[in-house]
């Protein structure tokens, strides 16, 4: 219970300080949202949300755009649906075909197909021309159909059944991948910046708490403690399970977030657990290790910032590891935040489960190991040399 108490404390202690709201809260989601407006979006290929209804040339215009060479569909039951999945970014364009597209064709109407796109994706321009070619292709046969009625008198429906038994000889297309894709297709905008944000605050969050732990010292908090019948060792462990939670607090809430608000798919809930769990356990090795190195809490508290801030830059969490050179990848993976970064990947990007994070998160468990273990025993010689 008094080990609850101390990780309860710290963290009341952490949220009673308005500006630590900010960084919490806010600073999180506005960095992922700017990351994803300006450089999200975007594996191979072309993902279209399509909201459309029942009918023979409705059914052929979607299978059209389903055939198409680096398009895939998705499809929805209404406009609203298709326009929300557009405006996350999870895919490239929405198409709304109108319930009576099949009769205004056949009545020689003109239909209104609707094409919507995100701005930041560079408009319309590559889409259109698909979206053409489909509907030329779909609706062709019904026109020339019309155009041979209006010639020889003949009824629609008749000449349409000739018409549509004429067939040409086309062009084949091939079309290959070469290399591999640095993120698969269909990822959403959000999905990599989230990954990378919520890496480098769990980790900064985690580790600015060794400043709080100094003040713990100097205010003469632990004193009070060790004067109850509270053993340093229950301090030691209390302290060290504040910090974690803390690191909990903050990746469940980015997790939530962007998954609300911007639609990302972290995957297995147990697997995102395991690794929020271990990677909150080495910034909180790191924060108490920091915390029993630096004699006041202003040193503590910069020097927290600052090695958060570059271990995050080398470990991929401001420029995506997927672009690393070779070299620099093994180099990154002597931080935490890179190991972490690919169990995520394992998640986002490849549906991973559990399974597929062990390694992971056996690397973050022997980081988290050796730092809380150096840690407990620095920070016990600290309190009760106190």
């Amino acid at each position: 219970m008094r080990v609850l108490a101390i990780t309860v404390a710290n963290l009341r202690r952490l949220f009673r300080d308005r500006s630590n709201i900010f960084f919490i809260f806010i600073l999180p989601i506005g960095i992922i949202l700017l990351i994803g407006a300006q450089f999200g979006g975007g594996g191979e290929g072309t993902t279209w949300a399509v909201s459309a209804g029942e009918g023979e040339l409705t059914t052929a215009l979607v299978s059209r755009l389903e055939e198409t060479p680096g398009v895939a569909v998705e499809r929805h039951d209404t406009v609203d649906e298709m326009i929300l999945e557009v405006e996350r970014g999870t895919v490239s364009a929405g198409l709304a075909i109108p319930p009576d597209f099949d009769a205004a064709i056949a009545a020689g109407q003109t239909p209104e197909v609707g094409l919507v796109v995100r701005p930041s994706q560079g408009g319309s321009g590559s889409l259109v021309p698909i979206l053409r070619a489909a509907l030329s292709e779909v609706t062709g046969v019904v026109r020339v159909a019309r155009v041979v009625a209006e010639r020889s008198g003949a009824a629609v429906e008749e000449v349409l059944a000739t018409v549509s038994a004429i067939s040409a000889p086309g062009v084949e297309v091939i079309r290959r991948t070469v290399g591999d894709s640095l993120f698969p297709a269909g990822i959403g905008q959000f999905s990599v910046g989230a990954a990378q944000e919520l890496v480098l605050f769990v980790f900064l969050t985690v580790l600015a708490g060794s400043a709080a732990l100094i003040q713990s010292r100097q205010l003469g908090v632990t004193r009070r403690m060790l004067s109850t019948p509270t053993s340093p060792n229950t301090i030691v462990v209390g302290e060290g399970a504040g910090r974690m939670a803390t690191g909990l607090v903050q990746g469940l809430y980015i997790v939530l977030v962007t998954s609300v608000v911007f639609g990302v798919r972290w995957g297995n809930l147990l697997a995102v657990t395991a690794l929020l769990v271990t990677l909150s356990g080495v910034g909180a090795g790191a924060a108490m290790l920091l915390g029993t190195v630096f004699r006041n809490d202003q040193q503590a508290g910069g020097i927290s910032v600052l090695l958060s801030l570059g271990l995050a830059a080398l470990g991929g969490c401001m420029l995506p590891i997927e672009l690393f050179s070779p070299t620099m990848t093994r180099v990154a993976h002597a931080t935490p935040h890179a190991w972490a970064l690919d169990g995520f990947a394992d998640l986002v990007y490849r549906d991973g489960g559990l399974v597929d994070v062990l390694p992971e998160v056996t690397v973050l468990t022997a980081y988290a190991s050796v730092l809380l273990a150096l840690s407990a025993w620095r920070l016990r010689r600290a309190i009760t040399a106190t």
